[in-house]
């Protein structure tokens, strides 16, 4: 199952104290349910029996404690937990509820606004108040949460979905990178020191490696048949997805045969992003570019990224995690003219169609390596050229020396300008650029950066920050 699309389910907490009308939550708890089910995500939440105040609300040690119980017998489903507060929610239901459930999920705390004629006993609310005492005890008992965009809004706010579909993105890069499967095809290409990775340290927030040896990956395309379903599927695809030149019909076959070898692989060892060797014993000694491949399969969803980057893969899969769509590995690569806050960010033809904006990909050889190992065997990149609109980067590499992971995050714009070279090309433009540059040179960054063509900053910022512990950087 793809992490990145699979249905969501948060579990639902409402708090009430015995001070207060606990008829206020009836509202809360019909509103929150219609914004989930209209969001399309799943619940698990209280029968609204189940304690004395109803509404699913909770005070007592004994509430949190069924509440705990319900959600650990839904362990396997609950993606992270939603603490609603229509009034003063009692601490003590609230905290135990999530300690003693210990599903190790994020955490979102909403609390709703009084309204300034309705402040009598019968009517007030004082969640303003309760939800700092709320967050007090999460901090106590080392429960890392997320806040909600304002301290408190009206329970019919708008504010209330778009904080929702934030804290969605947040869990899906959350629980998406601490259980990651991480594909690494071939060793890393002797010319790239700047793709060393740790697996240790990226074990340690959950992402595991699993290696294969390019050889078996090559053996397995030359033993695909022509006749085969997927090879016939997947010739059909390529041909929809790029134009092909007639030139290169025959050298097509052989590329989409690798294309079919590596999904089967990624498929079998139930990989969520991957790392590609490209460069260069793929064209040595099987005669394509993998470029296509890895459009395609980012395209998809799963991340892929090139020259065996680890950690740019990873970089991807956050990106796509928190956007739900295609993220791309690029390199920092041309000044733009003396614009100095521009850059030109292209690889060889590895960008998948859905983050280049627009139809116009035509496959063909690779520009550098074609020009020393031939057209023909480097047949496979594709050529695009990025529409413009806003993006968002994000790059993580591990610090071996310091025992850490660090991260650098921020966003900017594609324009589109016209830039005359081949691969994928995207003229991008972000504020205080040559601060950034620096940032990355003194801290030892690689060249390859990771792009969506959506701003996340704050899904990403709050993932790390809160819940993965990893040194990181917000470029403004």
């Amino acid at each position: 199952m793809n992490k990145v699309t699979k249905k969501q389910c948060f579990g639902v907490i409402i708090g009430t104290r015995a001070y207060f009308n606990s008829e206020l939550a009836k509202d809360v708890r019909k509103e929150i349910l219609r914004v989930l089910d209209e969001c399309g995500y799943e619940y698990v939440i209280l029968p609204e029996d189940a304690t004395v105040t109803g509404s699913s609300s909770i005070e007592t040690l004994e509430d949190g404690l069924l509440v705990a119980e319900q959600f650990k017998a839904n362990r396997e489903k609950i993606d992270g937990i939603l603490v609603c507060l229509p009034n003063f929610g009692y601490e003590i239901g609230i905290i135990n509820a999530i300690n003693e459930a210990n599903l190790n999920v994020p955490v979102m705390v909403q609390a709703y606004d009084d309204y300034n004629d309705k402040v009598d006993l019968d009517s007030r609310r004082d969640a303003f108040c309760g939800k700092i005492s709320v967050c007090n005890n999460l901090y106590q008992y080392g429960i890392p949460f997320s806040d909600t965009a304002l301290h408190t809004y009206d329970i019919y706010s708008p504010q209330v979905k778009q904080d929702i579909e934030k804290f969605a993105g947040i869990c899906r890069v959350v629980n998406g990178l601490r259980h990651c499967r991480l594909g690494q095809i071939g060793t890393r290409p002797l010319g790239f020191n700047t793709c060393r990775a740790s697996e240790k340290l990226l074990q340690r927030s959950g992402i595991t490696t699993v290696p294969v040896d390019l050889s078996e990956i090559l053996f397995a395309a030359e033993k695909i048949s022509e006749s085969d379903p997927k090879y016939i599927e997947k010739i059909a695809q390529v041909s929809a997805y790029a134009k092909v030149p007639e030139s290169y019909s025959e050298k097509l076959k052989v590329q989409v045969k690798f294309g079919v070898a590596v999904e089967n692989w990624i498929e079998r060892e139930k990989i969520d992003a991957v790392a590609i060797q490209c460069w260069d014993s793929l064209e040595l000694n099987y005669g394509c570019a993998p470029c296509i491949t890895m459009s395609m399969l980012s395209d998809k969803l799963l991340p892929a990224a090139c020259e065996t980057d680890l950690a740019g893969a990873i970089s991807m899969y956050a990106l796509t995690l928190a956007s739900k769509e295609p993220a791309v590995l690029a390199d920092w690569n041309n000044n733009f003219a003396d614009d100095r806050n521009k850059c030109v960010c292209t690889h060889c033809g590895n960008f998948a169609k859905g983050f280049v904006g627009n139809n116009d990909l035509k496959l063909g050889p690779l520009g550098v390596l074609g020009r020393t190992l031939g057209k023909t065997r480097t047949f496979g990149a594709v050529y695009a050229k990025v529409s413009a609109g806003d993006f968002s980067f994000f790059r993580i590499s591990t610090d071996d020396p310091k025992g850490k992971i660090k991260a650098y995050l921020g966003k900017g714009e594609i324009t589109d300008e016209p830039y005359g070279m081949d691969g994928c090309i995207a003229v991008t433009k972000v504020d205080n650029l040559q601060k950034l540059m620096k940032h990355i040179c003194h801290n030892g960054f690689e060249h390859h950066v990771a792009l969506v063509r959506t701003d996340v900053v704050e899904i990403v910022q709050d993932a790390i920050e809160n819940y993965l512990g990893w040194d990181l950087y917000v470029h403004e």
